[in-house]
């Protein structure tokens, strides 16, 4: 129906832009939109206002620079509940878990899980694809996710699970994730109403900028060893809140002080030999 008018197609635009020239000198900012033939719609292209935003492409024009996709790549292989071993134990990760470049979690490995999930491997970074105004990045940790050989760590189908495609980690993406100019990528890449969400292709085509791949190897030392010291702050307030509960119990029993537990003792001595490796 619409290919019948694609003659005045050019009329249309031309007026569509006069419009937009007088009234945004009235207004602050200005008017952010993209026009777009029909025939031009797609699978990949479909008539949703938010997909116009020019804002989505400000790191998306890396010409020849280094893009995610030249680092990594997504990991899909799925996990489907009802092709499973039944001897096998899961450690599923929800969006929630993941907060502000950490996993934080401590769940029980279970048999059943209810959809399909994604598989993750130690050394992943994952970012969830539903709303991103959340932050939910997060380095996938030996310590969550390869801490038992029986186990396998699965995700939400939400997340993005990426991973380096050659033995260089790719730890340093997770603060390049969480930066402004990415999270406004992002933001402006999201489509649908209730469940806002961006795609594969918005993320793998962000450019990365050349001082970050100069620092690769250092910074993802650092990401990994503040993860480390993370795990170990969770490890500390563990043991104290097992010895504040063991507290209540001898006040009211008439018992003497708790000794201190092993654990709070290890990770004692350890948090003060914990630094981050000098930049």
């Amino acid at each position: 129906m619409w290919d019948s008018v694609e003659h005045d197609f050019e009329k249309i635009v031309g007026s569509f832009h006069d419009l937009i020239s007088k009234t945004s000198g009235s207004r602050k900012g200005n008017a952010l939109c993209n026009v777009k033939r029909v025939r031009d719609l797609g699978d990949d292209l479909v008539l949703v206002p938010e997909r116009y935003d020019p804002r989505r492409a400000s790191l998306t024009k890396a010409g020849n620079g280094t893009r995610i996709g030249d680092v990594a790549d997504v990991l899909g292989l799925m996990v489907n509940p009802k092709r499973r071993e039944s001897s096998t134990q899961f450690l599923v990760l929800d969006t929630s878990d993941a907060r502000e470049g950490v996993l934080v979690c401590r769940k029980t490995p279970v048999s059943e899980i209810g959809s399909t999930k994604k598989l993750v491997k130690p050394g992943c970074v994952l970012i969830s694809r539903l709303r991103p105004y959340l932050r939910q990045v997060a380095l996938a940790d030996d310590e969550i996710c390869g801490w038992n050989k029986d186990v396998q760590a699965l995700c939400s189908s939400e997340f993005f699970a990426l991973r380096s495609i050659d033995d260089d980690s790719i730890s340093f993406l997770v603060p390049f994730l969480l930066s402004k100019p990415v999270q406004t990528v992002l933001a402006a890449s999201q489509e649908g109403g209730h469940h806002p969400r961006f795609g594969q292709d918005t993320l793998l085509d962000l450019a990365i900028p050349e001082v970050l791949m100069e620092r690769r190897q250092d910074d993802s030392a650092r990401v990994e060893e503040a993860v480390a010291m993370f795990r170990r702050y969770e490890r500390l307030t563990k043991g104290l809140v097992e010895d504040a509960t063991d507290a209540f119990a001898l006040t009211y029993a008439g018992g003497t002080d708790p000794p201190e537990s092993p654990n709070v003792q290890q990770e004692n001595a350890a948090s003060h030999s914990a630094t981050l490796p000098a930049r």
